[in-house]
């Protein structure tokens, strides 16, 4: 019997699949074009409010070294909270929200798909198909989210 806390939210980038822990999805917005701020790595779109909050917008295809891909309908935003602060990421459509088998998630390879293991919890079976399951604590390094923090303290989204 699954548990709120064994679910995962499912999304696509390219034809590859991948997933957050429910835990780490704030939430699923319908995708708007950030505020962009200059001098950011090229990963990062810019920023967005969000409750009040500047939250800053990485787009995980350029992060994950992926070909650039047009912004479509079912283009979304995920917020996640990562390290107790939020960052949104662009993904391009959410597939489900499905339970899984915590005993069935496989260690990740070494190098999995040009990804490095650093992202990485392990490897999801969904029928026929593999599910990348992210670490999103490990999407932005530390340096990296202290730099965002500083940005979304001294911009007005």
């Amino acid at each position: 019997m699954s548990t709120e806390s064994d679910k995962l939210v499912t999304f696509r980038l390219g034809e590859d699949l991948f997933a957050a822990d429910i835990h780490s999805v704030e939430r699923v917005l319908r995708y708007t074009t950030p505020t962009s701020v200059p001098d950011m790595p090229s990963y990062i779109e810019g920023v967005m409010d969000y409750q009040g909050r500047v939250v800053p917008i990485v787009n995980l295809r350029i992060r994950f070294e992926l070909p650039p891909a047009p912004v479509a309908s079912e283009t979304r935003t995920l917020v996640l909270n990562v390290a107790g602060e939020w960052i949104g990421v662009v993904v391009d459509g959410v597939t489900e929200v499905a339970a899984y088998d915590k005993a069935a998630v496989a260690d990740p390879p070494k190098l999995f798909r040009g990804l490095s293991a650093e992202y990485l919890k392990g490897i999801v079976r969904r029928g026929d198909r593999l599910v990348i399951f992210l670490d999103v604590d490990q999407l932005l390094s530390s340096t990296e989210r202290i730099a965002l923090q500083q940005v979304g303290a001294g911009t007005d989204a």
